[in-house]
């Protein structure tokens, strides 16, 4: 970490201890902003005492750190449990460098082998969105939090789709983003420069075989 590094915050449970770490770097004198990736996010910083700035005035970011909720050989990723894959998505992408943390459960042998894969998708006409994505094989269930239709913070709901065998994530995102009314999708792809995995064992980081290739 060097001073004056713009930053993109995670969201979930696992970001959250880098965000702890930042904030010792901050309250240490370190010159450190970032960009959060929900508004979750943006509250647990501004408590922690780190200064918050926006992708208007930052369009281009240092590094990203961030969850996930599967992580496959290629370290392609599915995201999104937490409900805040489209923004985490957006900072990933505008970042130069984009490290994933993971304990050692969230690495499968091929993507969806637990997860679902969520998707972001418009309030008006979910039913027929979720309806072609059923077409394509998946499982499909509107999420709900305490017995309410979950929004997010783009105001979307979530589909969280189940496919029997997802052999190949890519022509399956190109497939999911053809469809009206998905916003977006929860699989990373070609995107993790490396991934740190905690176990009993210590923390160990892998690399993919083939580096991202930054389009910001």
């Amino acid at each position: 970490m060097k001073p004056g590094m713009v930053l993109g915050l995670g969201t979930g449970s696992t970001a959250r201890h880098f965000l702890e770490g930042i904030a010792r770097l901050v309250a240490g004198g370190m010159d450190l902003k970032g960009v959060p990736t929900s508004f979750a996010t943006a509250e647990a910083a501004k408590h922690l005492g780190i200064p918050l700035t926006s992708l208007e005035d930052h369009p281009h970011l240092d590094l990203c750190v961030d969850g996930a909720d599967e992580v496959d050989p290629k370290l392609d990723l599915i995201k999104g449990l937490g409900g805040a894959l489209f923004r985490e998505k957006i900072v990933a992408a505008a970042s130069e460098t984009f490290i994933v943390i993971v304990d050692e459960s969230k690495l499968v042998p091929r993507l969806g082998t637990k997860a679902p894969v969520p998707l972001e998708v418009h309030p008006f006409g979910w039913r027929n969105a979720a309806k072609a994505v059923e077409g394509l094989g998946a499982a499909v269930e509107l999420r709900r939090r305490g017995g309410e239709v979950f929004l997010t913070d783009n105001g979307n709901h979530i589909l969280d789709a189940r496919f029997p065998s997802l052999q190949s994530p890519a022509e399956m995102a190109v497939q999911l983003m053809s469809i009206p009314g998905v916003v977006g999708h929860g699989l990373f792809l070609g995107m993790v420069d490396a991934a740190l995995v905690a176990s009993e064992t210590g923390i160990r980081t892998l690399h993919p075989a083939v580096p991202p290739t930054r389009t910001s």
